[in-house]
């Protein structure tokens, strides 16, 4: 009985890439996912060297360089000399990156408020619990 209580959860938690994508599709066109999980890793973690940034999202360095250089064209975040190592740059979000920020935390609640509008309140709350919760387990 145990096993496929697991099973399903393994099943519903496969699903979240599709809600996932659909939230995506609420960004802007100049910032695909990648950007934006740049912004969001560099806002919730504050001003970090790239590899540290790679590490934090678990990708590999070059890709994440790609989705620096492309948030760095647009203004979003700005590359300043490490004054501990001047080979190195640190990333830092700029202005223009923080209103970014809560235009897209605008779009993914929006999304998420059209999504569940006829969820009672007490369910939203007792979901947010049990995501929060799941995500402590790992």
């Amino acid at each position: 009985m145990q096993k496929s209580r697991y099973e399903e959860l393994a099943r519903q938690l496969t699903g979240i890439g599709a809600v996932k994508r659909d939230l995506a599709r609420t960004l802007p066109a100049e910032c695909p996912p990648g950007s934006a999980a740049v912004l969001t890793v560099i806002d919730r973690h504050g001003a970090m060297r790239l590899s540290r940034l790679a590490e934090l999202m678990a990708i590999d360095i070059s890709v994440t360089s790609r989705h620096v250089a492309h948030v760095a064209e647009r203004g979003w975040i700005g590359r300043e000399t490490d004054p501990g190592d001047a080979r190195c740059r640190i990333l830092r979000l700029t202005p223009a990156g923080r209103a970014l920020l809560t235009e897209l935390g605008a779009r993914y609640t929006g999304a998420l408020e059209r999504a569940l509008a006829d969820w009672p309140a007490e369910d939203i709350d007792v979901l947010n619990t049990l995501l929060a919760r799941l995500r402590s387990s790992f």
